[in-house]
């Protein structure tokens, strides 16, 4: 292997952005722009569409990547990797690499990036916003097999993400059943049509905000933060105990009896059913039902976009929006017969059975994807 700085393996570029005065920068889509929100953690992002555009007349202002160009955030959440699939640009929190084909395989260096993710996190040097610099990102050590040895391992790696892909989109179809069955049940919120009755949050249930103070007590459990909860299943992730976080003040108690649900924007619609004792985080409140209303349904509710429009009206007010406990219990609701919604949690319970099954093999193939990455890359 050739030990390598990443700057002799490409050129590297630092995003940026526009002038947002010019209107005429943005008032077309004609080139993809990027920012971190396009991109997912942990795995290569695939670059076709982006969130934002900018319009030709904004060329000669942006920086323009050709495709098959490596992106990694390096502002912000640190290490997150894109591959081009056409001509685009991106912003200042952004580095791209341009490879030198003849040197490094824009797929291998981009699971390389992947492996690294954790180191570059470390070496970001702002306790508060983390950051690499070009200066930095560009002096990275790289070492860098043929052509040939990198082929073999981007298809060896390949294989197992694709395996891996397959059963993410098992699971999110399993996920859409239950979107579609709650709609199918319980109808359109926005106009009641199955004309149910209109209940207040705190009728159904209660706002647990009683802090503990007594951490030790706590130690050996799980502290839930809200990044720890995946935004569209409510799945519980990379949580560490309450020791590990050095947790000393401002967190909430919860049990397998809460819901948690994330108070801060933009994770309004982040709602998790742990089944476990643990404590969260501040950034989010443990929800109880009552025998009126199944903890299943709830969750539902609050990840409707019928609760996000209401509790929008109320964020959006705020530089830095948190709802606070008065919004959250202003909040009323059409509520079904519980018969129907013990109906419902039942469904939810067969389906999340099978979910269990996919995510058992996407553990097993992740931690084989890692070792793999690990043997290659460390």
């Amino acid at each position: 292997m050739n030990k390598l700085k990443l700057k002799d393996i490409g050129t590297i570029i630092t995003g940026n952005t526009p002038s947002k005065r010019n209107e005429e920068f943005y008032n077309k889509k004609d080139i993809n722009f990027y920012t971190p929100s396009d991109f997912e953690d942990g795995i290569i992002n695939y670059l076709n569409d982006s969130i934002n555009y900018i319009s030709e007349k904004a060329r000669e202002k942006a920086r323009i990547l050709p495709k098959n160009s490596v992106l990694v955030t390096c502002i912000g959440i640190i290490g997150k990797v894109g591959i081009t699939i056409k001509e685009s640009a991106c912003n200042q929190q952004i580095n791209a690499i341009i490879p030198n084909k003849d040197i490094v395989n824009n797929k291998y260096l981009s699971y390389w990036f992947i492996a690294k993710s954790e180191i570059l996190r470390k070496i970001a040097n702002a306790p508060v916003v983390p950051i690499i610099n070009k200066t930095s990102f560009e002096n990275l050590d790289i070492y860098i097999p043929s052509i040939k040895e990198q082929e073999i391992i981007v298809n060896k790696l390949d294989e197992i993400q694709e395996i891996i892909d397959i059963n993410n989109k098992q699971v999110n179809i399993l996920n859409e059943i239950q979107k579609s069955t709650f709609i199918e049940m319980f109808g359109n919120f926005e106009i009641n049509d199955r004309k149910w009755y209109i209940a207040n949050i705190l009728e159904v249930g209660s706002i647990d905000t009683n802090m503990t103070k007594d951490f030790k007590k706590y130690a050996e459990l799980p502290h839930i933060g809200i990044e720890n909860i995946e935004k569209n299943t409510g799945k519980l992730i990379n949580y560490i105990s309450v020791k590990e976080s050095n947790l000393t003040s401002g967190k909430y108690l919860f049990d397998e009896r809460h819901i948690i649900y994330s108070k801060i924007r933009p994770n309004l619609n982040k709602v998790a059913t742990p089944n476990f004792k643990g404590l969260c985080s501040a950034d989010s409140y443990p929800i109880l039902t009552s025998d009126k209303c199944r903890k299943e349904f709830l969750v539902f509710v609050l990840r409707s976009e019928y609760f996000l429009n209401y509790i929008l009206s109320y964020s959006s007010r705020t530089n830095i929006p948190k709802v606070n406990k008065e919004q959250l219990g202003g909040f009323n609701f059409p509520l079904p017969p519980i018969e129907l919604q013990n109906k419902f949690a039942e469904i939810v319970k067969q389906i999340d059975k099978q979910k269990i099954i996919y995510e058992k093999n996407i553990k097993i193939l992740q931690e084989l994807m890692d070792k793999l990455m690990d043997k290659y890359f460390n």
